[in-house]
């Protein structure tokens, strides 16, 4: 059986925490005024450490089924969220947040990453200007390679594009530990400013090589499946029934979505995770990750050390 968020936070003692001690979801940012901002070592520019990620953003055209997405990028907005990250492989994401971000007047408060063609299909200047268009956008934030695909020929066409001041920062993307060795080795011989990797409280493989070269290269870290690769995955199907620790509270987390980003995004290396996000609650409840404080290192083991037990 498998279990997704919204369930994790209506079962459970850890969903009286959650809606309990605060009042529910909308309330859960009320345990904190301040939001937590990190940095992109290339530039010293700061960002909010929890952003959407949209590869369920590839809806249509009618107003039934972009209005949810529509509130949820004005939620984020508001509370002070800005990284949004799409693909050209993500359906019409591209185009959908393009057409709301246009629509809600939110473009310049918006830090826009996308993705080459995986596929390999759409490649170099003409793959980069679709994603241009999509996005309705003269400059685009991050540009990375999507899982390695013709990683050399992007990357150098990406690289013109920089220095024409089109695109901010360059590098690559994957979700797999099997492309981490892959990753390693664009560290070392590529000059980037920005990697996109999968990392969580229940896959933390990249924290052996991936992440601590990120930081001795000063290259900023995206998190992509911050909860775990799809329903089979998930990390809520490993807390389904279970009551989030009282120690939690200690760092502000009042829900499971919450203690699994706090940890995520408390790695000394990590800039952002971007945990896909579809409406005004999951935002709420997210965000509350970004609030606060985050784990020590302390606090961080002890969070392993509990999830590895269940």
């Amino acid at each position: 059986m498998t279990i997704s968020r919204r369930d994790a936070l209506k079962s459970g003692a850890g969903a009286a925490v959650a809606f309990g001690a605060f009042g529910g979801t909308s309330r859960l940012l009320a345990q904190s005024e301040t939001l937590i901002m990190k940095t992109i070592p290339a530039s010293g520019e700061m960002i909010a450490p929890v952003g959407i990620g949209t590869n369920r953003y590839g809806v249509g055209a009618s107003e039934a089924e972009r209005a949810p997405l529509r509130d949820t990028m004005a939620r984020f907005v508001e509370l002070g969220g800005n990284v949004m990250d799409t693909a050209q492989v993500y359906g019409t994401s591209e185009q959908v947040i393009g057409d709301l971000s246009n629509e809600l007047g939110i473009r310049e408060r918006l830090f826009l990453v996308t993705k080459t063609d995986i596929r390999g299909q759409i490649v170099g200047a003409e793959g980069l200007q679709m994603g241009f268009d999509k996005l309705r956008a003269d400059v685009v934030d991050g540009f990375l390679v999507h899982n390695f695909a013709n990683t050399a020929n992007e990357l150098a066409v990406m690289r013109d594009w920089q220095a024409e001041g089109k695109i901010r920062y360059i590098g690559a993307s994957t979700s797999s530990d099997n492309q981490h060795g892959d990753m390693v080795n664009l560290l070392n011989t590529e000059e980037v400013q920005l990697i996109q990797i999968n990392y969580s409280l229940g896959d933390r493989e990249s924290a052996e090589r991936v992440l601590p070269l990120a930081a001795d290269k000063g290259v900023a870290v995206m998190l992509n499946v911050p909860f775990g690769g799809g329903r089979t995955n998930s990390l809520f199907n490993g807390v389904e029934g279970i009551a989030l620790p009282e120690w939690a509270a200690d760092f502000g987390a009042a829900s499971w979505a919450q203690f699994f980003l706090k940890y995520s995004i408390s790695h000394p290396s990590v800039t952002v995770a971007i945990p896909g996000t579809r409406s005004v609650e999951h935002v709420d409840d997210n965000f509350g990750a970004a609030m606060g404080r985050l784990p020590d290192a302390a606090e961080r083991l002890r969070m392993e050390r509990f999830f590895d037990s269940l």
